[in-house]
């Protein structure tokens, strides 16, 4: 007999960045000072330092269609990852003129270039639902936004960079 297989039933985790402020409000309410902010016709980026056990540093992309979140993590020489980019699906996009504002619907992609793209925490989004803490149609379009995802980036020989550019978004990292 098989254990199953607990999953920590939580709200979607809301962020918060605000542009005039160089700020980032992270899910738990912490504000964190950011370094730089770049804004474009489609999306916004964010890097920032980070007293994480491990990463000191992360650079973020927000963008709004297609409802992604692109990451890229600066790990501790001991937390080293087997990923080129960390992909959260959900509602990103501006709040007022200087902010801006993600909710994460749970599923999350991770991206080695050139070889895969792993859809992560459907267990997540599944316990979410049967909580109501999402409706049916978040879950579905979150589901739908990891299959579009997936989909592009494996047709595009498992790159990023290229499902991105054909929707005319080049990412730009420090």
């Amino acid at each position: 007999m098989t254990q199953a297989h607990s999953v920590d039933v939580h709200r979607p985790k809301v962020e918060y960045f605000n542009i005039a402020d160089m700020t980032n409000t992270d899910p738990k309410g912490f504000v964190r000072p950011v370094e730089r902010y770049v804004l474009e016709p489609w999306g916004l980026y964010m890097a920032r330092q980070s007293d994480h056990p491990e990463f000191h540093y992360l650079e973020s992309w927000l963008l709004p269609q297609p409802n992604i979140r692109v990451t890229v993590f600066h790990n501790n020489p001991e937390h080293e990852r087997d990923q080129d980019y960390y992909i959260d699906l959900g509602e990103f996009g501006q709040d007022t003129s200087q902010q801006w504002k993600s909710i994460d619907h749970y599923l999350d992609i991770v991206v080695r270039t050139g070889r895969d793209a792993e859809l992560l925490d459907a267990d997540e989004l599944l316990a979410a639902y049967a909580a109501n803490l999402v409706t049916l149609a978040e879950a579905e379009a979150a589901i739908t936004r990891a299959v579009t995802a997936i989909d592009g980036i494996a047709a595009n020989g498992h790159s990023l960079e290229g499902w991105l550019d054909t929707m005319g978004i080049t990412l730009t990292w420090r």
